[in-house]
């Protein structure tokens, strides 16, 4: 079969831009070993590595140099949906089953072939652990009992994927470039499993991949040490090694690029962007980003169940003297759930701070008093400054608030179990369609505490719409670009105005690195970040 893939049509506008002993930050004249790539950032997200799993932005960042998926972007072109570990594809006449070509000749790590029955096993492993992403596969109609036989292996070298409700086939195949969509080796995996676990105990903190850098260590909020695939199919990565090190204080990074003891730093704020900007030997790139920071109110919460207190969330939010201040460069006001740049982003901002608006609003809802409230949010910047902005101004109208501020692995899991007042959290899509986070922010068909539909955030915040959940139902449905983009803009809108979220802000990523390195690639989405090409 002859290779042919093309770019998915709704695929446009995409934004593209062993353990270790490291230097210490008191080492004046400090140096990184030359094959080697040491990057400084907050890792303190990460809480597995098994691609079933990985649902955080450190994670999945890792993850995706460690596996090569079905379906990928390339840091050559962020642009272009081309095959991953799959070679070319045939949709059937009805749209239903997708029939894929592995690439001959693929290795894992481990030296086993890649081959059909390790793509099937890969993505039925996802459906059958249900860990939170696997609702990014199960929305086609899989499930544990139906999944062997609607994903499975023809032959060595051939996988067939059916599914049984009426999404495009384009969704599909974006859907399997989501960090799901890893192919892992079927064999090794298995060769670790414990009690029907498909490996899944074994692979949190090992790796079994295909991609560019294998796994050598990961010690939690300490370090992530990768080693280069010499055999990898693009080629071997130009550098041997990768070590993220976890370093929270971003005056800590500041001081480590400065003395080159950290090739790339990944988390300074503004003014220590400002105070290197005279520094010859340090360069700082800005990748636009698909992240967004968001205020999630709890539905479940009686008073924040109040459409009228939800509104007046919105006019509480001094987006613009954030935006201008200490998120000055690195973030900018985004109000609709899908980012700008892409396809379907709804630009609209229609909220500003407007303390007697909200007040009226808190007023009409029987608040006019103000009440007691808890905001939830990450212990690292720019989060802990935005609580602090909402807690003054929510004040203003009576709200007193206190701050909690956590690490990622003990955030994350609270709001998973629907346990917040008020949360600031951010979110980057999962696959480069509109559908990715309408999913995720409108849509939530069982709202019950049982249901644990922990990949939707609406399911988290105990929201639900039945006229959004069948809108945006049918907006996957739709084949039509154009009806689909006018769908999709609506229910932004719908969201905007109704739902339990307050969208701020949407990121730039600014990265500061020193001036001989070259190749890093931070792309869009958080799982579009690429070493291989890094050079120095």
């Amino acid at each position: 079969m002859k290779p042919h893939f093309k770019k998915i049509a709704f695929v446009v506008g995409i934004m593209a831009g062993t353990a270790l002993a490291l230097p210490e930050i008191n080492d004046a004249h400090a140096k990184t070993p030359e094959n080697m790539l040491v990057m400084a950032k907050n890792i303190s997200d990460m809480i597995t590595l098994d691609p079933a799993e990985v649902f955080e932005f450190t994670g999945g960042e890792v993850s995706a140099n460690i596996y090569d998926k079905v379906m990928m972007f390339e840091p050559e072109d962020l642009t272009t949906l081309v095959g991953g570990v799959a070679e070319s594809y045939k949709v059937s006449s009805d749209g239903k089953t997708i029939t894929m070509k592995i690439r001959a000749g693929q290795k894992f790590h481990s030296g086993n072939p890649v081959t059909a029955h390790d793509v099937a096993y890969s993505l039925q492993r996802v459906v059958k652990l249900k860990k939170t992403p696997s609702f990014i596969l199960t929305q086609f109609g899989w499930n544990k009992d139906n999944v062997d036989g609607l994903i499975k292996a023809i032959d060595d070298m051939t996988v067939s994927i059916t599914m049984t409700v009426d999404f495009s086939p384009g969704l599909l195949l974006n859907a399997l470039s989501a960090g799901v969509g890893s192919v892992v080796d079927m064999k090794l995996v298995e060769s670790h499993a414990k009690d029907g676990d498909m490996g899944y105990g074994w692979l949190k903190n090992h790796s079994a991949g295909s991609g560019p850098f294998k796994l050598v260590t990961w010690k939690a909020n300490e370090l992530v040490s990768l080693e280069a695939n010499a055999a990898y199919r693009h080629g071997a990565p130009k550098l041997k090694r990768v070590a993220l090190r976890h370093v929270p204080e971003t005056s800590a990074q500041r001081l480590l690029i400065e003395k080159g003891d950290a090739d790339i730093v990944r988390n300074l704020t503004p003014d220590q962007i400002k105070g290197i900007s005279g520094n010859s030997d340090i360069r700082v790139n800005d990748y636009p980003k698909a992240a967004l920071m968001y205020l999630a109110s709890n539905d479940k919460h009686k008073i924040l169940s109040n459409p009228k207190v939800r509104m007046a969330l919105r006019y509480l939010v001094d987006y613009n003297g954030m935006a201008n201040s200490f998120l000055a460069g690195q973030y900018k006001v985004h109000q609709a759930f899908w980012p700008s740049g892409f396809w379907g982003a709804l630009n609209e901002k229609p909220f500003k701070m407007d303390i007697a608006k909200a007040k009226g609003m808190l007023a009409d809802a029987g608040y006019g008093k103000g009440f007691d409230i808890k905001i939830d949010t990450l212990n690292e910047s720019p989060f802990k400054e935005v609580a602090q902005s909402v807690q003054q101004t929510l004040g203003k109208v009576g709200i007193k608030s206190t701050i909690t501020l956590s690490e990622g692995k003990t955030l994350w899991p609270k709001y998973r179990a629907r346990k917040h007042d008020l949360l600031i959290a951010r979110w980057s899509p999962d696959y480069v369609d509109p559908h990715s986070n309408a999913d995720a922010f409108a849509h939530n068909p069982d709202n019950r505490d049982e249901a644990k539909l922990t990949g939707k955030l609406a399911w988290r915040t105990g929201w639900s719409d039945p006229r959004i959940n069948a809108q945006t139902e049918g907006a996957a449905k739709e084949l039509d670009l154009v009806k689909r983009e006018k769908m999709y803009l609506d229910v932004q809108r719908d969201v905007q105005m109704s739902g339990p979220f307050t969208v701020m802000f949407q990121r730039n990523e600014q990265v500061a690195s020193r001036k001989n390195v070259k190749g890093f690639v931070s792309g869009a989405n958080f799982d579009l970040v690429f070493y291989r090409n890094v050079s120095k």
